[in-house]
């Protein structure tokens, strides 16, 4: 715009003068990125209407209001990567291709002071490459970027890169926040890139003056975990390999992990990169009781840990034991959620499919409906279960699991599913599509859960207000933003090109339907005490003992309300199976219950009130 426009938009609005060069740059030919529209560039100003109009990605001529978009679009220099990919296309291309670094360097330039977070940097690379491309991209050149003198590479996404005036050598860098440090951790992380920087030219002095220090943090720091200091230890110890050090350093790894009952603790702990050579420092450690260790370690494992567990186990022979263990584990129900994970992702796999062939089975669709069930119980948010997001992504998942199930079995499974705590109504919905493809006769179950809907719950006090909570934090906390975020969407004008109202108004729906299901949860709902419970029979509120007729092994399950399972403290919801089938039952009395794919029978030889145990 032109200074008469400035003006004008000025002596309109005078709030407008604190941004006057802002607006001023709002010039033809300009490139902008907006918060909502995105990348584009300015056309031209209609001195009529006092609007810019913009050329966006997915609308041109898109006219805005200079006052209004002031706030909610930047107006970028000349040497900006994004707007250079429109200008120089050729030279971008070419440096993305041919020179990571020299890219980076050329974005720096375009920034004041040549520095900008982090975080602002990768969005703006991420634009410049393309979102399919920058992950695998990026990686590769932030470790080109970390060895180039010109540039100071941050420890966090929140802290700049920058341009340095005077090239300064990563190694140089590293020396001297190292000698900048006294915390044991920085320490250890310092030395580890010191490592990756290391070369055969690397002064031995400074090097040598580093394992010192880190050798002495390992030892004498109080700050580090267990896993910690192992690290510490391995790092020490490479770096102390690398100086052709003969020294035998205190403590050693294997002192580190000497006490068998630490390893699980120390294993969730050490970094993804090093499980590997952790598993292989427990075999040299422990070489007889390596075998039993690493089943231990994978019972308990998580994320990549689990398959470098399985992967551990399988190359150092033990193939026959693994497939033997995880079907005992599935008949003891002691599989957990990681464990079952990997066997879903690996069941087709060249490597794994025949040792895993055994598992596919009905019984194991009912231990990840458990190991959901139970995780959504345990989560203290809505956070993702991996295994639900698996069995809805995975089409294939439910046909298979099925493939050797009877119908009776079939219908016990989707039963199971329309308990479950752990999926959406709209995900069970689509999940019991699949059943009822393979089993059409298992419509019947949800045309009569469909009926059952009035029917009462009878709940805890204690579940009762964690569900009010959740309702009352829907109620006057997200769906009031939520009313704001759409009043404020309206202001840009044009509802239908608004990119910001619909996605307000598709929130709004979801919010809306929670608040709707919610409602009638705890409509529904009575809470009881668990005093009314006696010991003549089985009921709500009762401490029942059992005993496996088959195997003879007794349990207690104490049968609370639709709200209040915890499988790790035998607390069972009387609407689960086995509540249901437990429920009016006296002692002397047996009940069957169906468990994926076989029957389970027990014997009542107890009853007690929950009331007198609390």
């Amino acid at each position: 715009m032109n200074s008469d426009a400035v003006s004008a938009l000025i002596a309109k609005t005078p709030s407008l003068k604190a941004v006057k060069a802002k607006l001023e740059a709002m010039k033809p030919g300009s490139y902008v990125v907006h918060q909502s529209w995105g990348f584009g560039q300015i056309k031209k100003f209609d001195e009529d209407t006092l609007k810019l109009h913009i050329d966006f990605k997915g609308k041109k001529g898109h006219a805005m209001d200079p006052s209004f978009c002031v706030t909610t679009m930047e107006v970028l220099h000349e040497k900006h990567l994004l707007v250079r990919k429109e200008t120089e296309p050729k030279k971008i291309a070419e440096l993305i291709e041919e020179n990571a670094v020299q890219l980076v360097v050329e974005a720096l330039q375009a920034y004041p002071g040549n520095a900008t977070s982090a975080i602002d940097l990768e969005i703006t690379l991420n634009q410049v490459i393309g979102e399919e491309k920058f992950k695998k991209w990026w990686a590769a050149a932030r470790k080109a970027i970390s060895k180039d003198p010109r540039i100071s590479v941050p420890a966090k996404k929140t802290e700049m890169f920058v341009l340095r005036e005077v090239p300064v050598s990563a190694q140089d860098e590293i020396v001297e926040q190292f000698g900048g440090t006294r915390s044991a951790r920085r320490r250890i992380a310092l030395a580890e890139e010191l490592l990756d920087a290391a070369d055969k030219k690397s002064p031995k002095a400074e090097l040598t003056a580093i394992l010192t220090g880190l050798a002495e943090a390992v030892k004498d720091s109080n700050q580090l975990t267990p896993s910690e200091r192992l690290y510490g230890a391995a790092v020490r110890d490479d770096l102390s390999k690398l100086l052709g050090d003969a020294t035998v350093y205190e403590p050693t790894q294997a002192s580190l992990i000497g006490n068998i009952r630490d390893l699980t603790a120390i294993a969730e702990k050490i970094p993804v990169h090093f499980q590997r050579r952790f598993l292989e420092l427990v075999k040299v450690t422990y070489p007889i009781e390596h075998r039993d260790l690493g089943f231990t370690l994978l019972k308990s494992s998580q994320g990549k840990f689990t398959t470098e567990c399985i992967n551990f186990l399988v190359e150092n022979g033990h193939s026959d034991e693994l497939a033997a263990t995880l079907k005992r584990w599935q008949t003891e129900q002691n599989l957990r959620a990681p464990v079952l994970l990997w066997i879903v992702k690996n069941r087709h796999s060249k490597k794994f499919a025949k040792l895993l062939n055994d598992l596919i089975t009905p019984r194991l669709l009912h231990a990840i409906f458990f190991a959901i069930d139970y995780e959504a119980l345990q989560a203290a948010s809505a956070r993702r279960i991996p295994l639900g997001d698996i069995l809805s992504e995975d089409t294939d998942l439910i046909a298979d699991l099925l493939s050797t199930a009877d119908p009776e079995t079939a219908r016990d499974l989707a039963n199971t599913l329309m308990l479950n705590q752990g999926f959406e109504e709209l995900t069970k919905k689509s999940l019991l599509a699949r059943f009822i493809k393979i089993f059409p006769g298992i419509q019947s179950l949800v045309a009569a859960d469909a009926e059952s809907k009035e029917e009462l719950l009878l709940v805890s006090r204690e579940s009762f207000e964690r569900k009010r909570t959740e309702y009352e934090a829907i109620v006057s906390k997200k769906i009031p933003e939520n009313s704001k975020a759409i009043a404020t969407a309206r202001e840009h004008g044009d509802l239908k090109e608004n990119s910001e109202y619909k996605m307000a108004k598709q929130d709004q729906q979801v919010l809306m339907a929670q608040k709707g299901q919610l409602e009638k949860e705890l409509a529904r709902a009575r809470i009881n005490d668990f005093k009314e419970a006696s010991t003549d029979q089985v009921s709500v509120g009762t401490v029942v003992d059992v005993r496996d007729l088959k195997g003879g092994k007794t349990a207690r399950y104490t049968v609370l309300g639709a709200w209040d399972s915890n499988p790790d403290k035998g607390v069972i919801s009387y609407k689960t199976p086995l509540g249901l089938a437990l429920l009016g039952k006296k002692p002397g009395d047996q009940v069957k219950v169906k468990i994926g794919g076989s029957e389970e029978s027990y014997e009542i030889t107890g009853l007690a009130r929950y009331v007198d145990s609390v």
